[in-house]
Protein backbone atom coordinates (compact mmCIF):
# COMPACT_ATOMS: atom_id res chain seq x y z
CA UNK A 1 0.00 0.00 0.00
CA UNK A 2 1.00 3.69 -0.50
CA UNK A 3 0.53 6.41 1.81
CA UNK A 4 0.84 9.93 0.71
CA UNK A 5 4.30 10.38 1.86
CA UNK A 6 5.40 7.44 -1.03
CA UNK A 7 5.66 4.85 2.08
CA UNK A 8 4.18 1.28 1.69
CA UNK A 9 1.79 0.00 4.54
CA UNK A 10 -0.10 -3.00 5.26
CA UNK A 11 -4.08 -3.30 3.99
CA UNK A 12 -4.51 -3.35 7.59
CA UNK A 13 -2.75 -0.19 8.84
CA UNK A 14 -4.38 1.20 6.11
CA UNK A 15 -7.69 0.32 6.75
CA UNK A 16 -6.62 1.39 10.73
CA UNK A 17 -6.41 5.22 9.13
CA UNK A 18 -9.08 5.38 6.14
CA UNK A 19 -10.52 8.04 7.60
CA UNK A 20 -7.85 10.22 7.27
CA UNK A 21 -6.34 9.21 3.63
CA UNK A 22 -7.49 9.11 0.92
CA UNK A 23 -5.34 6.06 -0.69
CA UNK A 24 -4.95 7.73 -4.21
CA UNK A 25 -1.84 8.27 -6.11
CA UNK A 26 -1.67 10.51 -9.23
CA UNK A 27 0.41 9.32 -11.78
CA UNK A 28 1.52 11.74 -14.95
CA UNK A 29 4.84 11.52 -16.91
CA UNK A 30 7.20 14.37 -18.51
CA UNK A 31 5.32 13.70 -21.69
CA UNK A 32 3.52 11.18 -24.00
CA UNK A 33 4.66 7.81 -24.70
CA UNK A 34 7.67 7.62 -21.12
CA UNK A 35 5.71 4.64 -19.97
CA UNK A 36 2.89 5.63 -17.57
CA UNK A 37 0.64 2.49 -18.68
CA UNK A 38 3.57 0.45 -17.44
CA UNK A 39 4.64 1.56 -14.33
CA UNK A 40 0.19 2.58 -13.37
CA UNK A 41 0.50 -1.51 -14.24
CA UNK A 42 3.48 -2.28 -12.20
CA UNK A 43 2.37 -0.69 -9.26
CA UNK A 44 -1.14 -2.27 -9.14
CA UNK A 45 0.47 -5.31 -9.80
CA UNK A 46 2.61 -4.92 -6.63
CA UNK A 47 0.00 -3.55 -4.57
CA UNK A 48 -2.93 -6.62 -5.87
CA UNK A 49 -0.19 -9.27 -4.52
CA UNK A 50 -0.16 -8.37 -1.15
CA UNK A 51 -4.25 -8.31 -1.40
CA UNK A 52 -4.87 -5.13 -1.85
CA UNK A 53 -7.75 -3.91 -3.82
CA UNK A 54 -6.82 -1.88 -6.30
CA UNK A 55 -8.74 0.49 -8.80
CA UNK A 56 -7.41 2.33 -11.61
CA UNK A 57 -8.63 5.32 -13.11
CA UNK A 58 -8.18 6.65 -16.80
CA UNK A 59 -10.36 9.90 -16.47
CA UNK A 60 -9.81 10.46 -20.62
CA UNK A 61 -8.55 8.00 -22.82
CA UNK A 62 -7.53 9.13 -26.40
CA UNK A 63 -6.62 7.85 -29.93
CA UNK A 64 -8.74 4.79 -29.87
CA UNK A 65 -12.24 3.88 -30.65
CA UNK A 66 -15.29 3.14 -29.19
CA UNK A 67 -14.12 -1.09 -29.19
CA UNK A 68 -10.41 -0.91 -29.54
CA UNK A 69 -8.59 -1.92 -25.78
CA UNK A 70 -7.14 0.85 -24.42
CA UNK A 71 -4.46 1.72 -21.61
CA UNK A 72 -6.81 0.08 -18.83
CA UNK A 73 -6.76 -3.17 -21.35
CA UNK A 74 -3.19 -3.23 -21.14
CA UNK A 75 -3.09 -2.82 -17.41
CA UNK A 76 -5.22 -5.86 -16.62
CA UNK A 77 -3.71 -7.80 -19.13
CA UNK A 78 -0.14 -6.77 -17.27
CA UNK A 79 -1.41 -7.64 -13.80
CA UNK A 80 -3.75 -10.63 -14.44
CA UNK A 81 -5.44 -9.62 -11.39
CA UNK A 82 -8.97 -8.40 -10.37
CA UNK A 83 -8.37 -4.93 -10.66
CA UNK A 84 -11.25 -2.58 -10.82
CA UNK A 85 -10.77 -0.10 -13.56
CA UNK A 86 -12.80 2.63 -14.37
CA UNK A 87 -12.45 5.05 -17.59
CA UNK A 88 -14.77 8.53 -17.78
CA UNK A 89 -14.30 9.45 -21.68
CA UNK A 90 -12.48 8.35 -24.58
CA UNK A 91 -12.40 10.07 -28.01
CA UNK A 92 -10.96 9.16 -31.31
CA UNK A 93 -8.39 11.20 -32.23
CA UNK A 94 -4.47 10.58 -30.88
CA UNK A 95 -4.68 14.50 -29.22
CA UNK A 96 -4.36 16.21 -25.95
CA UNK A 97 -8.42 15.52 -24.22
CA UNK A 98 -9.73 19.37 -24.12
CA UNK A 99 -8.63 18.70 -27.93
CA UNK A 100 -10.15 15.52 -29.21
CA UNK A 101 -13.26 16.23 -27.66
CA UNK A 102 -14.03 19.26 -28.75
CA UNK A 103 -13.11 17.43 -32.50
CA UNK A 104 -15.57 14.71 -31.32
CA UNK A 105 -17.95 17.04 -30.49
CA UNK A 106 -17.99 15.31 -27.03
CA UNK A 107 -18.28 17.22 -23.57
CA UNK A 108 -14.62 17.35 -21.81
CA UNK A 109 -13.83 15.18 -18.62
CA UNK A 110 -13.46 17.87 -15.87
CA UNK A 111 -11.35 18.03 -13.43
CA UNK A 112 -13.92 17.38 -10.99
CA UNK A 113 -15.50 14.64 -12.98
CA UNK A 114 -12.37 13.00 -12.27
CA UNK A 115 -11.72 13.86 -8.67
CA UNK A 116 -15.30 12.36 -7.68
CA UNK A 117 -14.67 9.69 -9.43
CA UNK A 118 -11.67 9.00 -7.81
CA UNK A 119 -13.20 9.78 -4.47
CA UNK A 120 -15.57 7.72 -4.60
CA UNK A 121 -13.28 4.10 -5.39
CA UNK A 122 -11.33 5.60 -2.78
CA UNK A 123 -14.50 4.45 -0.79
CA UNK A 124 -13.94 0.84 -1.40
CA UNK A 125 -10.35 0.40 -2.05
CA UNK A 126 -6.96 0.38 -0.64
CA UNK A 127 -5.30 1.97 -3.22
CA UNK A 128 -6.66 4.53 -6.48
CA UNK A 129 -4.14 4.90 -9.37
CA UNK A 130 -5.66 7.88 -11.06
CA UNK A 131 -3.41 8.01 -14.86
CA UNK A 132 -3.21 11.28 -16.87
CA UNK A 133 -2.73 11.52 -20.13
CA UNK A 134 0.61 12.80 -21.73
CA UNK A 135 2.00 15.20 -19.26
CA UNK A 136 1.58 17.37 -16.13
CA UNK A 137 -0.01 20.16 -17.64
CA UNK A 138 -1.94 18.89 -20.70
CA UNK A 139 -5.21 19.58 -20.93
CA UNK A 140 -8.51 18.19 -20.26
CA UNK A 141 -10.70 21.28 -20.67
CA UNK A 142 -10.11 24.57 -22.01
CA UNK A 143 -12.02 26.68 -20.45
CA UNK A 144 -11.61 27.02 -17.62
CA UNK A 145 -7.72 25.67 -18.49
CA UNK A 146 -8.14 21.86 -16.16
CA UNK A 147 -5.47 19.58 -15.95
CA UNK A 148 -4.50 16.38 -14.33
CA UNK A 149 -2.65 18.80 -11.76
CA UNK A 150 -5.99 20.20 -10.73
CA UNK A 151 -7.23 16.45 -10.54
CA UNK A 152 -4.74 16.03 -7.55
CA UNK A 153 -5.08 19.35 -6.17
CA UNK A 154 -8.74 18.44 -5.56
CA UNK A 155 -7.89 15.06 -4.24
CA UNK A 156 -5.09 16.59 -2.46
CA UNK A 157 -3.03 13.77 -3.41
CA UNK A 158 0.24 12.94 -4.16
CA UNK A 159 1.82 12.87 -7.87
CA UNK A 160 4.48 10.22 -9.23
CA UNK A 161 6.21 11.73 -12.24
CA UNK A 162 7.32 8.95 -15.04
CA UNK A 163 10.40 10.30 -16.95
CA UNK A 164 12.17 9.31 -19.74
CA UNK A 165 15.22 7.90 -19.50
CA UNK A 166 18.08 9.38 -22.18
CA UNK A 167 19.09 13.16 -23.09
CA UNK A 168 16.85 15.54 -22.99
CA UNK A 169 15.18 13.96 -19.31
CA UNK A 170 16.67 16.42 -16.78
CA UNK A 171 15.07 19.42 -18.15
CA UNK A 172 11.76 17.87 -18.99
CA UNK A 173 11.70 16.47 -15.17
CA UNK A 174 12.66 19.38 -13.44
CA UNK A 175 9.83 21.80 -15.08
CA UNK A 176 7.73 18.98 -14.45
CA UNK A 177 8.60 19.06 -10.79
CA UNK A 178 8.72 22.84 -10.35
CA UNK A 179 5.67 22.91 -11.79
CA UNK A 180 4.04 20.60 -9.16
CA UNK A 181 6.07 22.38 -6.57
CA UNK A 182 4.49 25.99 -7.60
CA UNK A 183 0.69 24.44 -7.14
CA UNK A 184 1.57 22.93 -3.79
CA UNK A 185 1.81 19.45 -4.95
CA UNK A 186 3.56 16.56 -3.64
CA UNK A 187 5.59 14.85 -5.34
CA UNK A 188 6.11 11.51 -3.77
CA UNK A 189 9.19 10.74 -6.80
CA UNK A 190 10.25 9.93 -10.38
CA UNK A 191 10.43 6.40 -12.22
CA UNK A 192 11.85 5.84 -15.27
CA UNK A 193 9.73 4.72 -17.39
CA UNK A 194 11.65 2.54 -20.00
CA UNK A 195 15.73 1.68 -18.90
CA UNK A 196 17.41 0.41 -22.06
CA UNK A 197 18.85 -3.02 -22.22
CA UNK A 198 22.35 -0.90 -23.18
CA UNK A 199 21.94 2.89 -21.89
CA UNK A 200 24.30 5.32 -22.72
CA UNK A 201 26.48 7.67 -21.05
CA UNK A 202 23.80 10.50 -20.59
CA UNK A 203 21.37 7.52 -19.50
CA UNK A 204 23.65 5.99 -17.13
CA UNK A 205 24.41 9.82 -15.27
CA UNK A 206 20.84 10.47 -15.24
CA UNK A 207 20.64 7.60 -11.99
CA UNK A 208 22.12 10.39 -10.08
CA UNK A 209 21.08 13.38 -11.93
CA UNK A 210 17.47 13.09 -11.57
CA UNK A 211 16.83 12.90 -8.25
CA UNK A 212 19.88 15.94 -7.93
CA UNK A 213 18.32 18.41 -10.24
CA UNK A 214 15.16 17.55 -9.15
CA UNK A 215 15.14 17.37 -5.46
CA UNK A 216 13.15 14.66 -4.91
CA UNK A 217 13.86 10.91 -5.22
CA UNK A 218 14.12 8.19 -7.99
CA UNK A 219 12.32 5.56 -6.84
CA UNK A 220 12.30 3.47 -9.54
CA UNK A 221 13.27 2.43 -13.47
CA UNK A 222 11.39 -0.16 -15.07
CA UNK A 223 13.06 -2.28 -18.08
CA UNK A 224 12.06 -1.20 -21.67
CA UNK A 225 9.65 -4.14 -23.39
CA UNK A 226 8.18 -4.53 -20.08
CA UNK A 227 4.94 -3.72 -21.20
CA UNK A 228 4.87 -7.39 -23.28
CA UNK A 229 5.67 -9.49 -20.38
CA UNK A 230 3.07 -12.01 -18.97
CA UNK A 231 1.81 -11.40 -15.98
CA UNK A 232 3.77 -13.72 -13.10
CA UNK A 233 6.89 -12.17 -15.27
CA UNK A 234 5.76 -8.36 -14.90
CA UNK A 235 5.58 -8.50 -11.35
CA UNK A 236 8.66 -9.80 -10.34
CA UNK A 237 9.91 -7.19 -12.86
CA UNK A 238 8.35 -4.46 -11.16
CA UNK A 239 9.77 -5.81 -7.63
CA UNK A 240 12.86 -5.94 -8.71
CA UNK A 241 12.71 -2.64 -10.78
CA UNK A 242 10.65 -0.25 -8.10
CA UNK A 243 11.89 0.92 -4.87
CA UNK A 244 10.64 0.32 -1.50
CA UNK A 245 8.42 3.23 -1.30
CA UNK A 246 6.58 2.10 -4.20
CA UNK A 247 6.37 -1.67 -2.64
CA UNK A 248 9.27 -2.93 -4.54
CA UNK A 249 12.97 -4.17 -3.65
CA UNK A 250 14.70 -1.58 -5.86
CA UNK A 251 17.77 0.69 -4.67
CA UNK A 252 19.45 3.56 -6.70
CA UNK A 253 22.92 1.92 -7.68
CA UNK A 254 25.69 3.81 -6.86
CA UNK A 255 27.92 6.25 -8.04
Amino acid sequence: MISPSGTPRSSAQHRRTAGNDRRVLVVTGTGTDVGKTVLTAALAALAAARGDRVAVLKPAQTGVGPDEPGDLADVLRLTGAAITTSELARYPDPLAPATAARRAGAAPVTPADAADRAGKLAADHDLVIVEGAGGLLVRFTDDPPGTIADVAAALDAPVLVVAAAGLGTLNHTVLTVEALHARRLTCTGVVVGAWPAEPDLATRCNLADLPAVTGVPLLGALPDGAGTLRPHDFAEVARHTLAPELGGEWHTPGP
